[in-house]
Order: structure tokens, then sequence, then C-alpha cells
């Protein structure tokens, strides 16, 4: 996981801890979630959508 070992990954939790505060921090990874949610249902229409154009160029 981008070469974060145990050490760093317990500093950045503690660094959000005292920025967000305990209750900020799940509604920050819930937004972060849908992020990375919409980000990829992106990808995949985009994929689908240069699939079906190959497919419409080949007939």
């Amino acid at each position: 996981m981008l070469g974060l070992g145990p050490r760093e990954i317990i500093i950045l939790a503690a660094i959000l801890l005292l920025l967000f505060g305990s209750k900020k921090i799940p509604e920050l990874t819930r937004s972060i979630g849908e992020a990375i949610r919409h980000i990829r249902n992106g990808f995949s229409d985009v994929d689908k959508n240069l699939t079906t154009t190959e497919e419409k160029e080949v007939k």
C-alpha cells in the first residue's frame, strides 16, 4: 500500500485525528469512499463506451 509501513500509517492516523477530531473522521472516510466509487464508475463507463465504439467500428 504505497510503501507505507505500520509506523507511517499510525502517524497518519494520529495526524488525521488531531486535525479533524474523532467525530469528523467517519464523515471524511465516507466521503473519500464515495469519491473513489464515483471515479471507478466513471472509468467503467468510459471503458464500456470504448468497447462499444470499437465493436461498432469492427462491424
